[in-house]
């Protein structure tokens, strides 16, 4: 006969008392910016993006700018000095996230290196906490690298949520101040992906308050 052993959660730890707890602590969100091109064209998306962050209730916004990092593509174990000192400009803000949203563009139907190889330099920063996918290009949106950074985020235990903000033909949707020309549809999507992101980080943060991910 199979027999089931009930396990007593003491009241500090309980379920409710951490999602309660959670959900009043404001959601630390990193904001990465993955392209690091010469005349690359995601800092005026990212201005943008960060803007709704910021307005949006809830969230404690810091940025990852992946052209001020100087990261080597061959990955190493004993990483040198020089190393250590361009990892501590990211690994910090990473591994205090909650939440992270991901700004890309579409290089040859997919993500650029920039992205992956700071994605590769870390694994337990982001286990378990959710990345909403913000994409810019040209007639697709750069809605393949979102697709394709789907399958890696998954791999490394993180939960993509389900709605995307895509800027297609980019160029031509803001104007010369940075002020998008006809922000209403992007404004409302910006806002339910930034609801969906921040309900899951609440519900992972709180999760993991009650049990560590893995254990």
């Amino acid at each position: 006969m199979n027999t089931t052993t009930a396990q007593t959660v003491s009241p500090s730890s309980s379920p409710s008392t951490a999602l309660t707890a959670t959900a009043d602590t404001p959601v630390k969100v990193a904001v990465i910016v993955g392209s690091n091109r010469e005349g690359r064209f995601g800092p005026v998306v990212a201005e943008w993006l960060l803007r709704r962050v910021r307005g949006h209730e809830g969230f404690e916004a810091d940025v990852v700018d992946l052209a001020e990092v100087d990261l080597p593509t061959s990955l190493s174990y004993r990483p040198s000095a020089e190393v250590i000192a361009e990892l501590a400009k990211v690994t910090p803000k990473l591994a205090e996230a909650d939440a992270f949203i991901v700004l890309t563009p579409e290089y040859n139907h997919s993500y650029p290196a920039s992205l992956k190889n700071v994605i590769d330099w870390h694994r337990e920063e982001w286990q378990a906490k959710p990345v909403a996918l913000v994409s810019y290009g040209g007639i697709s949106g750069g809605l393949r690298a979102v697709e394709h950074l789907r399958q890696v985020f998954a791999e490394l235990h993180m939960v993509t949520v389900r709605d995307t903000v895509s800027f297609h033909n980019a160029g031509a949707l803001f104007d010369d101040e940075g002020s998008h020309r006809d922000p209403s549809a992007a404004d409302a999507a910006a806002k339910g992906m930034l609801d969906q992101l921040q309900w899951w980080a609440w519900a992972l943060r709180g999760a993991k308050e009650v049990r560590p991910y893995g254990s």
